[in-house]
């Protein structure tokens, strides 16, 4: 079984969960032109990603398997990741394509602000060490999920994360 969690979905239902108890327990604080929630995400966002990882060490402590979408933003991140599940089990898989398919992909959507992965690609992509690599242009997410089943049926040694660990990112 398992357990997909995606970085986007969790930190902003939590952000906007959060920004909706203060604003109802607290319906007359002064927000000194804070109302855009710029200050509530500058405050609260590298608690949110520790809490995040967290959130997956406890799925890993509990015996589960677990997916996890996320883009490791910057080196605060990293060493949280780091540090939350350098004794858990990782696989760590790079998904990736081009830039100019991000661009497509982004107007595409239409959720996301457009540029917003090409200005992300060389940070989000600045890691040497993958267990497994994927061209989204080349493969079907399909073929990347069955890669990744048997990656983990073939019972390879995860090197990866225990090498980021170590220091080279």
């Amino acid at each position: 079984m398992l357990y997909y969690v995606t970085c986007l979905n969790f930190i902003n239902g939590l952000f906007h969960s959060y920004k909706d108890y203060i604003n109802s327990t607290y319906p007359s604080i002064e927000t000194n032109g804070a109302e855009d929630g710029q200050l509530v995400n500058q405050i609260l966002t590298n608690p949110l990603i520790s809490l995040y990882y967290s959130t997956i060490k406890l799925y890993s402590a509990m015996g589960n398997n677990v997916v996890v979408d996320s883009v490791i933003g910057n080196d605060k991140w990293f060493n949280t990741c780091i540090e939350l599940l350098s004794d858990h089990p990782v696989i760590f898989v790079v998904v990736k394509c081009s830039k100019e398919e991000l661009a497509r992909r982004e107007q595409l959507r239409g959720d996301r602000k457009v540029g917003l992965a090409g200005s992300q690609y060389d940070n989000v992509y600045s890691f040497n060490e993958y267990d497994l690599e994927f061209n989204t242009e080349i493969m079907r997410s399909s073929e990347c999920a069955n890669e990744i089943l048997n990656f983990i049926r073939s019972n390879k040694e995860y090197t990866a994360f225990k090498k980021l660990i170590k220091g080279n990112k």
